[in-house]
């Protein structure tokens, strides 16, 4: 496996984890605290997804570096991360098959 194979394959696992934790938060944790009075989850998952996601931020761009991507996939890759399901459709649609 190249570098540049590697990379990528760490930067899917990133968006992947990245991705579900955002989407546990929202719809696990966040019911669990302003439902049923659990705030707990919303700390220990918001912390996980908290550096997760800058992980994210910082493996995209890695990944505009190392694929040369324009500044307009950049922003899309950057915008997915706040979207539920972004980063799914960001490892789909911008990077190479492995």
């Amino acid at each position: 496996m190249t570098t540049d194979n590697l990379s990528i394959q760490i930067f899917r696992w990133i968006s992947t984890l990245e991705a579900i934790s955002f989407l546990v938060l929202l719809f696990i944790a966040m019911p669990l605290k302003y439902i049923w009075e659990i705030p707990e989850y919303v700390r220990i998952i918001g912390m996980a997804h908290g550096i997760l996601f800058i992980l994210y931020l910082l493996g995209g761009f890695w990944m505009f570096k190392k694929l040369n991507w324009s500044v307009k996939t950049l922003f899309i890759v950057f915008l997915s991360s706040i979207l539920p399901f972004g980063p799914f459709v960001v490892e789909r649609r911008y990077l190479p098959k492995s």
